[in-house]
């Protein structure tokens, strides 16, 4: 009698702990999720800086002679006569479609003025965020894996202070120490504000330049920002020390820097992706603070000046800009996470 045999069909990926359907709808979501605040943050710009105190015209005229009627007239020409409503839609469908509109301050499309600042703030904060990671990853793997030693104290206990201490406030005292001279060092040892000097070489030259200004705002910045990666990682990596699979890993004869390196590490760097991602978002922003104390002719210094005004077409885009930067670099780290980790998303 021949032996009776039975197949089953196989079980669906939703079943099976994965496969397209899981993985499917944690990108819908995620994708949903970032369409959601976009255009949350888009509603909430127009209504934010419809708040600030001050009179655009007025300030645009400021110390000029200007009757009633001319006043009147640059509202019109600005729309500013419009009702709140109407003024909505038309910023609405003009985000929309990409029209971040024309500067009040200098009579240009936003988004030039946006593309002309946009090189330097790249260049300083994504050097100085590159730099900041990079330290305190390593920073932040010592501590943890001698942690409750002399370093990991000297090394945390920096970084907490650092971390606490204004942006602007460690600007001023880096240009009071190293600009100006103090004690025994020279003054003028480094620039204290701009991106290049007026009469600096070409080539090579003018690069050595653009790197000699950005000694002192880098360092302001990597000196606030690196605590955040240093305590992620240091935490992260606490939480799989006491894991089996380290304590395998040493049982098979590793050395303890291969362990450390090859395994350990590798699986404390995933709650630390969200945080870099959300940082090189933060690159487009730039550090305001920083760029206004230095005077770099970036996009958070922009900002800054637009505020003063208010430049209304220019601090709503600006807004909109900065705050799509972070939800897009937080959505990518979003559908980076299946990848470093199976798990997710099943």
């Amino acid at each position: 009698m021949a032996q009776e045999t039975t197949t089953r069909p196989p079980a669906p990926a939703d079943a099976r702990g994965g496969g397209f359907g899981g993985t499917g709808r944690y990108l819908a979501g995620r994708l949903a999720s970032a369409a959601a605040s976009l255009l949350a943050v888009i509603v909430s710009a127009f209504f934010l800086f419809r708040v600030l105190p001050g009179d655009p015209v007025r300030a645009m005229t400021h110390g000029r002679a200007v009757s009633r009627e001319q006043l009147e007239a640059l509202r019109a020409e600005y729309g500013l006569d419009q009702p709140l409503w109407r003024q909505f839609a038309d910023y609405l469908f003009g985000m929309l479609s990409g029209d971040f509109g024309t500067s009040y301050q200098y009579r240009v499309p936003v988004t030039e003025l946006i593309a002309q600042r946009l090189a330097p703030t790249l260049l300083l904060v994504g050097t100085a965020t590159l730099i900041a990671a990079a330290l305190g990853l390593w920073l932040g793997t010592r501590a943890a894996w001698y942690r409750g030693g002399v370093g990991d104290r000297v090394n945390t206990g920096v970084a907490l202070t650092l971390w606490s201490v204004p942006t602007f406030w460690l600007g001023l005292l880096l240009i009071v120490v190293f600009a100006s001279g103090a004690g025994p060092l020279p003054s003028g040892l480094f620039p204290t504000g701009g991106m290049i000097s007026p009469q600096a070489p070409d080539g090579i030259g003018a690069a050595l330049d653009v790197l000699h200004h950005m000694v002192l705002p880098v360092t302001t910045f990597v000196a606030v920002v690196y605590a955040q990666y240093l305590m992620v990682m240091r935490s992260s990596l606490l939480d799989e020390m006491g894991s089996d699979y380290l304590v395998t890993a040493r049982a098979k004869g590793l050395r303890d820097d291969l362990v450390r390196r090859r395994h350990a590490v590798r699986n404390a760097l995933l709650p630390t992706v969200t945080l870099i991602f959300v940082n090189l978002g933060q690159v487009v922003a730039g550090t305001i603070l920083v760029e206004t104390v230095f005077s770099w002719p970036g996009l958070g210094s922009l900002f800054y000046e637009a505020l003063g005004v208010p430049d209304l077409p220019m601090v709503q885009a600006m807004f909109v800009f900065f705050s799509a930067s972070v939800i897009l670099m937080n959505l990518i780290a979003d559908l980076l996470y299946p990848l470093l980790d199976p798990r997710v998303g099943r």
